[in-house]
């Protein structure tokens, strides 16, 4: 007689796990409550449209079922595939039960960590689902790829829809089908999904429906994290000036400026000691400022591109020769912050203003025709939806453009954190740059408009005099001041073959590095980290995968490549500057006020 498997109970016996699930239901049901209220006062004032809406795609989906419907002989020739990996699934599972060695029909991709617990390679069951998961994701959007009769813009469109699709029914979502949640519920006997819906209906009410990173609070602005130190030497409506404290005896003549964008606080690049860009070369000698934007409100609405131009960096680079006496500087500016630099060097170049002694654009777009994973939120119908929500509200808010980004790595920034907070209710590990991406900053209704119509949209600044700013015709081949490129392989914000064409469009010299990992970790990249690796070449080929063809791979970190390229421009070595030593006089301790406003 077969000895019947035991499985522990769901309903604790347990006076204390009683208790405990007790306490829960009871916290569930005045969070329902708090939610229902919440709820009724957004409806009463108004809902309003969120902009970049991307489940408004109904016009798309026609048409795409249209052009699969049209070819019968390819529908049932991509049938058959699907039928032929099922097929080779069960082929091989069965070989595996009977004993028999046999690598996994299908494998996760590289990097794809949602799949790395043992029961998912070791239990036939769980290995079962995740190749009937990947094969069926692989089926789809080989058919999304292939289907003949629709428009590139309609096929981006379901190809994003799709991948939505796909992360949100992987078999790792769901208590059932996810060995590491089964186990833990069976071991709390429910304890942590009585958690979990507890945190789910906290995100709802005050987190804006987002997934709300869980890490103890770790951090403090000021503190731990953005601490390097120094000084506020200057400040307008837009933004604080920061000048760093030397840390070494002599420093190069000319100083740098850091120019952040403004739709994520500057503190990216000084988030730890450990890892602090800015802090790292003020190390290497050099004497530092960085530009802290304001967190804007409605009062910033009319606040114009034109605006953040001569508010910003134009404004910081005369408080730096008040500040040093030095009139050129080094500017170092990363993606939106690049992309309005650039814009500055050609406005600059025009006027004959030679202060950037060089310009080096991290991450930076300058060329707008491949947006990549963002494309799908860019057409005439979201931008007229845009309007009107910025013509209502004054501002774009922090917490949409959060979203936004979660969506475009829904994996990452969504569902692995639905499975910790929600279904296995833990605690994050305190993480630097995930406690830097919950806070967002807003951006200014006047000045967003501009950029997204005229920048993104209508792709005019790499065309020389469509872009006019403040009556001077932007081109930006006239800019003559060397500058560095520095991209990242595996940046989804910007994809580094589109800012390829920046080298290119530039009229003085220019040099390109591409460094290792994404947006941020690839330019977060501490030598001391070792990891990431870069890529260079001297020479500059028309196309981007020629570059990388003839690049030489390097391990470790780009910085100190690029501060080799920096140091050709130098002037030699000048006493290290004292804050507050020249004509501006320090207003408050770095980090500043501006940085400390949440959106």
């Amino acid at each position: 007689m077969t000895k019947e498997r035991q499985f522990p109970s769901l309903v604790p016996t347990d006076p204390a796990k009683l208790a405990d699930a007790r306490r829960r239901l009871i916290e569930i049901a005045e969070k329902t409550k708090e939610l229902t209220q919440v709820s009724v006062e957004r409806h009463q004032g108004g809902r309003e449209i969120m902009p970049l809406d991307p489940t408004v795609m109904g016009r798309a989906f026609c048409e795409f079922t249209a052009g699969l419907l049209s070819n019968p002989v390819k529908l049932a020739e991509a049938q058959m595939k699907l039928w032929q990996d099922y097929a080779g699934i069960w082929q091989n599972l069965t070989r595996r039960a009977l004993g028999e060695e046999v690598p996994p029909y299908v494998q996760p991709a590289p990097g794809d960590r949602r799949f790395k617990d043992d029961a998912w390679t070791n239990e036939l069951v769980y290995d079962f689902l995740k190749q009937s998961y990947l094969v069926g994701s692989r089926w789809i959007q080989n058919l999304v790829a292939e289907t003949p009769g629709v428009n590139e813009r309609t096929r981006a469109e379901i190809q994003f829809l799709t991948r939505q699709y796909i992360d949100a029914i992987a078999p790792t979502n769901f208590v059932l089908t996810n060995p590491v949640v089964a186990r833990k519920t069976m071991e709390t006997g429910g304890a942590n999904l009585l958690a979990g819906m507890s945190n789910f209906l906290d995100d709802l009410t005050r987190n804006n429906a987002l997934v709300k990173n869980r890490a103890p609070e770790t951090f403090k602005v000021g503190v731990n994290i953005a601490a390097t130190p120094g000084s506020v030497i200057y400040q307008n409506d837009l933004m604080q000036l920061i000048q760093y404290n030397p840390s070494t005896k002599d420093v190069s003549k000319t100083p740098i400026l850091f120019v952040p964008p403004w739709v994520n606080k500057y503190y990216l690049f000084d988030l730890q000691p450990k890892n602090s860009f800015l802090k790292w070369l003020v190390d290497q000698g050099h004497t530092v400022f960085a530009i802290s934007w304001v967190n804007p409100g409605k009062q910033h609405r009319d606040k114009d591109f034109v605006d953040y131009m001569k508010e910003g960096p134009l404004a910081a680079l005369d408080a730096i020769e008040q500040a040093t006496g030095e009139r050129e500087a080094h500017v170092v500016a990363y993606c939106l912050g690049g992309t309005l630099t650039a814009t500055m060097l050609a406005w600059q170049a025009a006027r004959n203003d030679t202060r950037v002694k060089s310009a080096t654009l991290l991450a930076t777009l300058t060329e707008f025709s491949d947006l990549g994973e963002f494309s799908v939120f860019f057409d005439e119908d979201r931008l007229l939806k845009l309007d009107r929500y910025l013509e209502k509200k004054g501002f774009l808010e922090g917490h949409d453009l959060a979203r936004l980004f979660s969506i475009v790595r829904a994996n990452d920034l969504i569902w692995s954190a639905v499975v910790n907070n929600y279904l296995l209710a833990e605690e994050s590990l305190p993480f630097d740059m995930t406690y830097w991406f919950a806070d967002p900053a807003h951006m200014p209704a006047k000045m967003l408009n501009f950029y997204i119509r005229n920048i993104v949209f209508e792709n005019r600044l790499p065309k020389p005099g469509q872009l006019v700013i403040d009556g001077v015709p932007i081109d930006l081949g006239k800019i003559k001041t060397p500058t560095c490129f520095v991209s990242m392989h595996d940046d989804h914000v910007a994809p580094w073959r589109a800012t390829y064409s920046g080298p290119h469009l530039f009229g003085g010299p220019t040099r390109f590095i591409l460094g290792g990992s994404g947006h941020n970790a690839g330019i977060v990249n501490p030598p001391v980290a070792k990891k990431h690796g870069y890529w260079t070449n001297p020479e500059l080929p028309p196309a981007a995968d020629d570059w990388l063809a003839g690049a030489t791979r390097h391990e470790g970190s780009w910085w100190p490549e690029w501060a080799s390229w920096l140091a050709a421009a130098d002037d030699g070595k000048v006493p290290a500057r004292v804050v507050g030593a020249g004509a501006l006089k320090p207003l408050e301790a770095a980090p500043g006020s501006y940085v400390k406003v949440r959106a």
